[in-house]
C-alpha cells in the first residue's frame, strides 16, 4: 500500500506557488504582482519558504496520507 499524500501535496503546491503563475511575492513592479508570469530571485525565495513551511504543515502536523492500493 503506497502513501501518495506527500507527493500529491507536494506537486499540489509546486504548481499553485510557482511565482508569478498566479501571484508573485515580492513582485517585480510593486509589493505584489498578480498573473505577470515573470520572476525574480527574491521571489523564488519567497515561494520557496512558502512552500517548505505548508508542506511542513501539512504533512508532519496535519499528518495527510492518501492510501492506494
Amino acid at each position: 500500500m503506497a502513501d501518495w499524500g506527500p507527493v500529491l501535496i507536494g506537486v499540489v503546491l509546486f504548481v499553485l506557488l510557482q511565482p508569478g503563475l498566479l501571484f508573485q511575492l515580492p513582485g517585480s513592479n510593486r509589493r505584489v504582482d498578480f498573473g505577470s508570469l515573470k520572476t525574480n530571485g527574491m521571489a523564488v525565495a519567497v515561494h520557496t519558504l512558502i512552500f517548505f513551511t505548508v508542506y511542513a504543515i501539512l504533512i508532519l502536523v496535519v499528518h495527510v496520507h492518501i492510501y492506494t492500493g
